[in-house]
């Protein structure tokens, strides 16, 4: 009896999320995702995500629904109040993706892919996405910019900034072995994350930033 075009999908995809969490993205070859998966028939991958970049999108998008869904539901819940600290709002940023380091369907190698991907030299976003008002991440930056140095938010990127080392440290965490309890090091990257993006520009930095401002 053929095998359902989705169980098959589905194989496909947690073997990819598995060998690119393993290996990386681009070092793993799709023939050998296709091998891990059991499909006999080379051209599998190819059928229902054309290319690699298309598995990896697939991946992403079967974690992110959970994580979206939390995010905006935490938000929700601030915007309903008044005189919401910083940290409340780097928490609805945080620990969504944290969450994720309990999930033993493949959210530890879900954390260690966007950690590949946020950290490369050249992370590359489409306008699109960078705009989409449906995104938990767009809104959280809105959400989150006036209470920044305006520096900071327009010059030195640090929102982009926090995302990357958030990123970088869930990874991190998701390739050690398991904890029985993430719960301090949640609590401490949100302290982390927090300090990033209020701490004041130093005189320093504002000086240099009107110095290359003068030159271009």
């Amino acid at each position: 009896m053929p095998r359902d075009p989705e169980e098959t999908r589905a194989r496909l995809i947690r073997a990819g999320e598995r060998l690119f969490a393993e290996h990386g993205i681009e070092v793993v070859s799709l023939r050998e995702v296709t091998r891990a998966a059991g499909q006999r028939n080379a051209t599998a991958l190819q059928y229902h995500f054309k290319d690699r970049r298309g598995l990896v999108r697939a991946i992403l998008a079967r974690h992110n629904l959970v994580v979206e869904a939390e995010r905006h539901r935490m938000l929700d819940e601030l915007e309903a109040r008044s005189g919401v600290s910083a940290r409340e709002w780097v928490q609805a940023l945080v620990m969504p993706a944290a969450a994720k380091l309990a999930d033993r369907d493949g959210g530890r190698e879900y954390l260690r892919i966007v950690a590949e991907l946020m950290n490369r030299p050249d992370p590359r976003f489409d306008r699109q996405s960078l705009e989409d008002i449906r995104s938990s991440v767009n809104r959280w930056r809105k959400l989150v910019a006036p209470l920044m140095p305006e520096l900071s938010v327009n010059r030195l990127h640090r929102r982009f900034t926090a995302l990357r080392i958030m990123h970088f440290e869930l990874g991190r965490r998701a390739e050690s072995s398991r904890r029985r309890d993430d719960r301090l090091f949640a609590s401490h990257l949100v302290d982390l994350i927090t300090a990033i993006l209020i701490s004041p520009v130093s005189e320093e930095t504002s000086g240099l930033l009107r110095e290359r401002s003068q030159k271009n």
